[in-house]
């Protein structure tokens, strides 16, 4: 696995080590060593049937071979039957060439790896729902190159990761594909690592008093905005890997019944006891104004990259994952059935940031 000790790749680790009975080795990168340490520790302690199956090996997915010694490298590809490879940098605000290179050429690298594995059974791919760029309408599982121009960095080098896995594919890499949405904290108890997508909204609420002011890019009742709970996730991503007919196929991990953008600020409001007013802004005046205008960001502390979101045209179509699930009871929640859950952790927990791991 890579993207261990990453806010996915900790808590769908056990599960897989669970349900298979395998063994793992993580491939983690030198700077987060330590606390990937203390991450299986604490696995190991709520899970002791784990106790002695989590190897941590040093290593780099932007170089090749991983960056492994010739040893650990053929161990690695003599003895694995799955591969996982979660290890991306999840930045909105990535530059193109870090982007390139963890994204693009770091997924070259691993599945480079992959073709080395003779006994490999398959290689579980996490992409995004985002490789769409500002595509306007629904997008299938099955679309890729819809020619729609991207928000940012970060979804470019995506799309191009997917592109790289389809190509193995197509080649008979054993391969599926699995694209979130926004992922959010845990639906039963709010806990998340990371404060960015609709969190942005909420600490901007809470910043206000009762009476609160938020732009509307364009018409809010218009425009979706798809989140899922990290437990969601994992629980699809789990049950999705473990069945024979998911190889070859792509999974978009959304909320099928999205809610509109003034849903989301009407609801968001009423957890948090505010009255909410809505004003009109363009989506490149905010964008601009976030970016370049003196005082503003440090007003309201939403990266510009964060604004597209917002005004999103893109709505993600869900066929193949919920008809796989079907009768699993697995369903991807309503927000509204979680939100207060969020908002709670995120107000016990102000030293939770933004910074993603790189």
């Amino acid at each position: 696995m890579t993207g261990f000790p990453g806010f996915l790749g900790s808590a769908l680790l056990p599960r897989i080590l669970c349900r298979t009975g395998a063994d793992a080795v993580c491939l983690v990168q030198p700077k987060f060593a330590a606390l990937a340490r203390r991450r299986a520790e604490e696995l190991v302690d709520a899970e002791p049937a784990l106790r002695g199956r989590i190897a941590l090996v040093e290593g780099d997915i932007t170089r090749p071979g991983l960056g492994l010694q010739p040893a650990d490298l053929d161990r690695v590809t003599a003895g694995t039957t799955e591969l996982w490879h979660l290890a991306a940098v999840y930045d909105l605000a990535v530059g193109r060439e870090l982007g390139m290179r963890v994204n693009v050429e770091g997924t070259r690298n691993v599945l480079d790896v992959a073709e080395r594995c003779h006994g490999l059974r398959r290689l579980q791919y996490f992409s995004t729902c985002y490789v769409s760029g500002r595509y306007t309408g629904p997008f299938g599982e099955d679309d890729l190159q819809v020619g729609a121009r991207f928000n940012n960095f970060y979804e470019e080098t995506k799309h191009l990761a997917e592109v790289e896995v389809r190509r193995r594919m197509a080649r008979g890499l054993p391969a599926t594909i699995y694209r979130p949405s926004i992922v959010v904290g845990d639906s039963a108890t709010g806990e998340t690592q990371k404060y960015d997508g609709p969190y942005f909204l909420f600490q901007w609420l809470m910043r206000q008093r009762r009476l609160a002011v938020v732009p509307a890019l364009v018409d809010p009742t218009m425009v979706r905005f798809n989140v899922v709970p990290r437990d969601f996730v994992i629980a699809a991503v789990d049950r999705l890997a473990g069945l024979p007919e998911s190889e070859g196929r792509t999974y978009q991990l959304a909320d099928p019944r999205p809610p509109t953008v003034a849903e989301l600020v009407g609801m968001s409001g009423a957890e948090l006891e505010r009255r909410v007013i809505t004003v009109r802004v363009p989506r490149r005046t905010a964008r601009r104004a976030m970016a370049s205008v003196p005082g503003v960001y440090r007003l309201v502390r939403i990266p510009a990259e964060a604004v597209d979101y917002f005004a999103h045209p893109t709505h993600y179509l869900t066929d193949h994952s919920r008809a796989a699930l079907a009768g699993s009871g697995i369903a991807a929640p309503p927000l509204a059935s979680y939100l207060g859950r969020l908002l709670t952790f995120m107000r016990a927990h102000p030293e939770v940031g933004v910074e993603a791991m790189a």
